[in-house]
């Protein structure tokens, strides 16, 4: 992120305290780093403690504050709640950014359970879990706060060959639009970011395998506005929705891709041309890169 172009002012989030799942490493490090630098305590929760100790470290070297590394595997519920037991030590949240999630490019035949559950238990179940949690936190103590979901322009017209993506993304849309109602009594709002592509690493390697990063950041086909997504714009929308000065915003889906979703329906369909071999190719690519992840874990 280019955080010279953040377009809010420095201490706008003062005081504010946000927690941010998958906050380790792609879009939730670029908006945990925004929240930082306008002034916010930011905790970023994930499996990997390493990896957001190094997060933590970096940012606070960057922006001083506070960064509080939060390891937690949010597919428990026990977990999260152990985990939030610690941060609400240190007082209540203000905010909730549900990002953590995984995907990756799949036909739908060739699935197993597991690997749907790989998906859903994350993207779905766990951030109603950590959802649940938080907000009986601030019910009880009688606390405001805001939740944004990280979702896709998926939510609006599904995705084939990302199935259990958008089965779970468009689960946690329809949650955000129940709570916004049913807890906007207490102060508390509900809204979603549905961004396009703003390629990060990870994400990258199981959603278009064989294609470089670099790739993906220059990539201009089918977008009207030629270009994917800038860092700092989708953090100034997150800001926008968690710091004060929109508190009426509320139950919203707010799509941040060009235009993307309306020129070419924002998802995978045009995969429907790739034959066996092609699928298998994938398959290799994305066991690779899974088998890497897990050994990065264990070291």
């Amino acid at each position: 992120m280019d955080a010279e172009k953040l377009m809010f002012k420095d201490g706008l989030m003062r005081g504010e305290r946000i927690l941010v799942t998958g906050g380790g490493t792609g879009l939730g490090k670029e908006m945990s780093e925004a929240f930082l630098k306008l002034g916010a305590e930011v905790i970023i929760a994930g499996r990997r403690g390493g990896v957001l100790q190094e997060t933590a470290d970096e940012l606070m070297g960057r922006w001083g504050g506070t960064v509080i590394p939060a390891p937690c595997d949010i597919r428990s519920a026990e977990a999260i709640s152990d985990m939030l037991d610690g941060v609400w030590a240190g007082g209540p949240l203000t905010g909730l950014v549900n990002n953590a999630a995984g995907n990756f490019i799949s036909r739908t035949e060739d699935l197993s359970p597991r690997a749907f559950d790989a998906i859903a238990n994350i993207v779905f179940r766990g951030s109603f879990y950590v959802t649940l949690d938080v907000g009986k936190r601030w019910i009880t103590g009688g606390h405001k706060g805001s939740v944004i979901n990280i979702l896709t322009t998926w939510v609006w017209n599904g995705s084939p060959f990302t199935v259990p993506s958008a089965m779970s993304k468009s689960g946690l849309r329809a949650m955000a639009e129940s709570l916004a109602v049913e807890w906007g009594r207490y102060g508390i709002r509900f809204n979603n970011i549905a961004p396009g592509p703003f390629p990060t690493k990870g994400a990258w390697e199981r959603l278009s395998p064989g294609q470089s990063l670099e790739a993906g950041e220059n990539s201009r086909t089918g977008n009207p506005m030629g270009r994917v997504g800038q860092m700092h714009e989708l953090c100034n929308l997150a800001v926008l929705l968690l710091a004060p000065g929109a508190e009426y915003i509320n139950g919203q889906t707010i799509a941040i891709d060009g235009a993307s979703y309306q020129a070419t329906g924002g998802n995978f369909s045009q995969l429907r041309a790739w034959d066996d071999a092609q699928w298998q190719a994938v398959r290799d690519m994305i066991k690779s890169s899974n088998e890497k992840d897990r050994a990065q874990r264990t070291t």
